[in-house]
């Protein structure tokens, strides 16, 4: 068997395609879209990932307002750049890079975001929410990650309505809100959480019919784990120095998992593309909410 391609690079560019109309449609009622990017410090990944992002945004037409500050920044200071977007009528959502310096107390920065502009969909009200909501219509912005796991597989029409789904990693950005994503109503999966404290990890993934693997954990599913079949999207992130010197992105999921998985997603060039465009798709699905509110 060799595993299908879920290939997150072509499905995003599909997706934005879509997403480019929409932009334009919402500039013809004198609507334009902003996202805003807060990045504090001097990390190459995340200096990468937001350029990334910002990219996204200029082939959109939508406009960017990215705030930087140094990694000696105060949480006052940063606390001062939330408060700016939030009372910005250019700014339609915005996203806080994380991780954040270890001397500024992350949960009280997300908090301080307006949850109508919570374009990562990790505010606590809309996180809360998303847990109480099992059904009906999604209103508020979804976290990006999940939200890019469930279009990928929904775009390769792979049907997850009944099936048993392995989430491996309980973080806020993945693992959490994707096991509440796959067991609403409209996706009605059956989820099973793994995390650092289950004893049974082998055996549970030798049972999923879909794996999300996003422990950050290099080549923890192997192919003699997985059954016959299986639909794997390898979500954690490690980064490796080969022979040569250079570090590579590794994924929590072998390589040869593809001889016997129906289908899988690359890492990189699987769901890391899926993230950035449903940021995107975030923002303007706030904006086209506000156009119809207005």
């Amino acid at each position: 068997m060799t595993a299908l391609k879920l290939d997150g690079r072509a499905t995003a560019a599909h997706m934005k395609e879509d997403l480019a109309e929409r932009v334009s449609k919402l500039k013809e009622q004198g609507i334009t879209p902003g996202l805003g990017t807060v990045l504090v410090g001097t990390d190459a990944g995340s200096q990468s990932y937001v350029g990334a992002k910002i990219r996204d945004m200029e082939e959109i037409g939508i406009t960017s307002l990215h705030r930087e500050l140094p990694e000696t920044a105060t949480q006052d200071e940063i606390l001062d750049v939330i408060d700016e977007l939030n009372n910005n009528p250019e700014c339609t959502g915005y996203i806080v890079q994380l991780p954040l310096p270890d001397h500024v107390d992350t949960d009280t920065v997300l908090e301080a975001i307006d949850p109508a502009k919570d374009a990562d969909g990790l505010h606590p009200l809309n996180l809360g929410r998303l847990v109480a909501s099992a059904g009906g219509e999604v209103t508020w912005p979804l976290p990006c990650t999940p939200k890019g796991c469930l279009t990928l597989l929904r775009h390769h029409d792979i049907d997850v309505k009944g099936k048993t789904v392995l989430i491996i990693g309980r973080g806020i950005t993945i693992g959490r809100p994707a096991s509440l994503l796959f067991t609403r109503r409209d996706v009605n999966a059956t989820v099973i959480s793994a995390h650092t404290g289950t004893t049974n990890m082998n055996d549970l993934i030798g049972q999923a019919d879909i794996i999300i693997a996003a422990a950050g954990n290099p080549r923890m599913v192997t192919k003699d784990l997985v059954k016959d079949g299986v639909v794997i999207l390898d979500v954690g992130v490690s980064r490796e120095e080969g022979d040569d010197g250079k570090t590579r992105i590794v994924g929590d999921v072998a390589k040869d998992v593809a001889d016997v998985a129906s289908a899988m997603s690359p890492n990189p060039g699987g769901v890391g593309p899926m993230t950035r465009v449903e940021l995107v798709a975030n923002v303007v699905e706030i904006a086209e909410q506000q156009a119809t509110d207005a």
